[in-house]
């Protein structure tokens, strides 16, 4: 007889289900948080002040997505409508130390962090006598401790908190399954507060899939993905270079390793986004020899979402839908609305590539390059694709 085939475990990520994930702006106080938001959105929310909590009240705002695919297929179709993709930023009020314990503005800064799926952490590496930094000067590997300290520290609360739960179930005893499967589970949660106690992040961990059910239930600060910006002045952003810079990387390689850092000057992106023409921009970055680093930090967060786009494509309407990685395509069908979900026949679907090789839909029939895929068929990052369903709703 022939071998068994090894059954392939369902890869689980880390994080809440779905597609319309978040992203926070953490910091310490006064570090550019704010003023990154305001740059990012080109939106006035906000409160770049100089004192330490200005941002109380987390700011919310949609951030459009670079798409070269996206723009060139509303060049091919020039539809009536174009609707790019976007992610929801967040800016969040400033960290201080002690703030798992409740100082500052601890508690609301670690629940909202706890309310989004990723965190873009501003750390300040610039030296200015006029805004006031919280722990008295620029330390950025410090702030960076600081930061992952309290995350830890508050997670650490959350991991207690969850073992107490499964405890009392232990307790009872017996030899029901569920009391078993709790026995493991409180190995595992043990396990995870040692893990933090050692200094780690849970995002950088390598867990089984049932591992990362457990995680996901507690919502854990450290569980989230990270991008580190590293905020410079707009000197030493345009010369790339700056003290601290070897200095971070190190401290990232060994307390965040994989995580990506991405250096910036908030001070140059405000400068830009007061602008009111792209060409003025454009012409200020080509004077100063170096680009903006906004496209590249949107583009990336997303990846680190493993948000993934599909393309609807027509003469009314070319849009790009965000979904996650592993999606369905009954389930990318629901993006759109839950009637295209629950009454899903098939998916015609389009590669990307194919389409803008050939030019248009007709190109695609011809060449036989158009897919039928059913309920089980993975959508690809830059599918397009036209939903067939039942009731007549396409």
């Amino acid at each position: 007889m022939p071998p068994k085939k090894a059954v392939e475990e369902k890869k689980i990520l880390l994080g809440r289900p779905g597609n319309n994930l978040k992203s926070g702006i953490v910091g310490l106080a006064n570090v550019g948080k704010s003023t990154f938001f305001q740059a990012i959105t080109r939106c006035p929310l906000g409160n770049p002040a100089n004192y330490p909590f200005a941002t109380i009240d987390p700011e919310e705002a949609r951030v459009i997505v670079p798409s070269p695919r996206f723009d060139k297929l509303c060049e091919m179709y020039k539809p009536a409508s174009e609707v790019p993709a976007h992610i929801t930023v967040f800016d969040i009020a400033g960290l201080t130390k002690g703030a798992h314990a409740g100082e500052g503005l601890g508690n609301a800064f670690l629940s909202n962090i706890r309310a989004v799926d990723a965190i873009f952490q501003v750390v300040r590496c610039f030296d200015d006598a006029e805004i006031i930094h919280i722990e008295g000067d620029v330390d950025p590997v410090r702030d960076l401790q600081i930061i992952l300290d309290e995350l830890r520290l508050k997670d650490m609360e959350f991991v207690l908190k969850h073992l107490e739960g499964v405890e009392k179930i232990v307790k009872r005893g017996g030899q029901s399954l569920e009391v078993k499967q709790k026995k493991e589970e409180k190995a595992f949660v043990e396990g995870l507060y040692k893990y933090l106690e050692d200094g780690k992040r849970i995002a950088n961990g390598n867990w089984t899939p049932k591992e990362v059910e457990i995680i996901n239930s507690m919502l854990l600060l450290t569980a989230k993905p990270a991008i580190y910006l590293i905020n410079l002045s707009e000197r030493d952003y345009i010369r790339k270079k700056n003290k601290n810079l070897i200095a971070i990387k190190e401290w990232v390689d060994a307390n965040s390793p994989g995580d990506v850092i991405i250096p910036f000057s908030v001070s140059l992106e405000e400068r830009l986004s007061h602008m009111e023409t792209d060409a003025e921009r454009e012409e200020e970055l080509k004077k100063l020899g170096t680009t903006s680093a906004l496209p590249k930090i949107i583009v990336i967060m997303r990846k680190t979402l493993h948000l993934i786009s599909y393309f609807t494509c027509g003469p009314d309407e070319v849009r790009e839908w965000t979904i996650r990685e592993g999606t369905k395509a009954p389930q990318a069908a629901g993006v759109i609305h839950n009637d295209l979900m629950n009454t899903f026949i098939l998916a015609q679907v389009t590669k990307y590539n194919d389409l803008v090789e050939l030019g248009d839909d007709n190109a695609v029939r011809a060449a036989g390059k158009l897919m039928q895929k059913g309920k089980d068929y993975v959508v690809e990052d830059g599918d397009v694709i036209y939903f067939r369903a039942g009731a007549g709703k396409n």
